[in-house]
C-alpha cells in the first residue's frame, strides 16, 4: 500500500511531520520489552563481570551482527564481542582515553542516544496500540472520498490534421482498437491504444481532463493536444477505486502515528525544556 490509497488529510500530515523516525526505528538501542534481570555470571574480564542480562541485553542491541550465525552460536558470538569490547576499554582507560574531553563528549552523547531511543520505546511507542491504529484507521477511511479512475485507450499522432482524419473515421464506425494499433505513434499502440485504469493526477492536465469527462464508451470528437502530439482518446470504464483494508494498512498506518508520536513528544520537550541556539546560521525554520 502507498500513502495515496490513504485520504489527501492523512498524507499531508504524514509528511509535515518529523521524518526522522525512519532512521530512529531501524536503529534503537533498546529492546520493545524489559528484560528479566539474571545476575548468574557468564564471564569475568578482569575485576569486571558479564551476567546473563548483560550478555542477552548484547544479543538484542547487536541483533543484526550475529542474524547471519547458526542460532546455537550467537549467544558465544555475543559473549565474545562483549569481552572484545571490553578487553580494549580496559586498555584506554589505562591510558586516560576516558578523560579526555573528545571522548567524554562522545560518551555522553552515546548516553543520550540510548536514552533517546529507550524513552521512545518505553513511553512514546506503547501508545500506538493495535486499537489506536484501528480507531485511527476507521476515521481515515470515513473522511475518504472514493477517487474515480477511468479505463481510457488513446490514439497519439503527430499533427492536428492526422487526428482529425482518424475521428472522422471513428465517426464513420471505425475500429477504435484497430486504428490505434496501425496509426498510434504511442508506445500502448500496439495494444490498441490500451492505458488501464489510472486515476487523476497521472495524466497530463489537458489528457486527465478530456478523459474524465468522457462517458463511458465515448471518445473525443476533437482532438486533445499535449507536448506528446495530439490525442484521440476513448473511455472503455469508470470505477471507483477500493478503499485499502485494515490489514494493508496496518503497518504503515503504524509508522505514521508513530512518526507523529515522536514529533509530538519532541516540541512538547522543546517548549519545557527550553532550547536556544546562539548562532543564527544554525538555526532550522520553526517546525509545524
Amino acid at each position: 500500500m502507498h500513502f495515496q490509497t490513504l485520504s489527501p488529510k492523512l498524507l499531508t500530515s504524514a509528511m509535515s511531520k518529523s521524518l526522522m523516525l525512519v532512521l530512529l526505528t531501524g536503529a534503537l538501542a533498546f529492546p520493545n520489552t524489559a528484560l528479566a534481570q539474571d545476575s548468574t555470571v557468564v564471564a569475568k574480564i578482569g575485576e569486571r563481570v558479564i551476567t546473563k542480562t548483560d550478555l542477552e541485553q548484547a544479543m538484542k542491541d547487536m541483533a543484526q551482527q550475529f542474524q547471519n550465525f547458526p542460532e546455537k552460536e550467537r549467544r558465544a558470538r555475543a559473549l565474545d564481542s562483549i569481552i572484545d569490547i571490553n578487553i580494549l576499554a580496559i586498555e584506554a582507560e589505562k591510558i586516560g582515553l576516558d578523560k579526555s574531553p573528545e571522548m567524554l563528549r562522545r560518551i555522553n552523547l552515546l548516553k543520550a542516544r540510548a536514552l533517546h531511543n529507550g524513552y521512545f520505546q518505553t513511553k512514546i511507542e506503547p501508545e500506538i496500540s493495535d486499537a489506536a491504529i484501528k480507531a485511527r484507521f476507521d476515521k481515515e477511511i470515513t473522511e475518504t472520498k472514493p477517487e474515480q479512475e477511468v479505463s481510457a485507450r488513446h490514439i497519439l499522432v503527430k499533427t492536428e490534421e492526422e487526428a482529425k482524419a482518424i475521428i472522422k473515421e471513428l465517426d464513420g464506425g471505425a475500429d477504435f482498437i484497430e486504428l490505434a494499433k496501425s496509426k498510434s505513434t504511442g508506445p500502448s499502440g500496439p495494444k490498441g491504444g490500451d492505458l488501464g485504469f489510472f486515476g487523476k493526477g497521472r495524466m497530463v492536465p489537458a489528457f486527465e481532463t478530456a478523459a474524465f469527462a468522457l462517458d463511458k464508451g465515448s471518445y473525443t470528437k476533437q482532438a486533445v493536444k499535449t507536448q506528446f502530439g495530439f490525442h484521440i482518446i476513448k473511455v472503455d470504464d469508470k470505477r471507483n477505486r477500493e478503499l485499502p483494508t485494515f490489514e494493508a494498512s496496518k503497518d504503515q498506518l503504524r509508522q505514521v502515528m508513530l512518526t507523529e508520536a515522536y514529533a509530538k513528544a519532541v516540541k512538547s520537550g522543546r517548549a519545557s525544556i527550553g532550547v536556544t541556539i546562539m548562532e543564527e546560521a544554525l538555526k532550522l525554520p520553526a517546525k509545524n
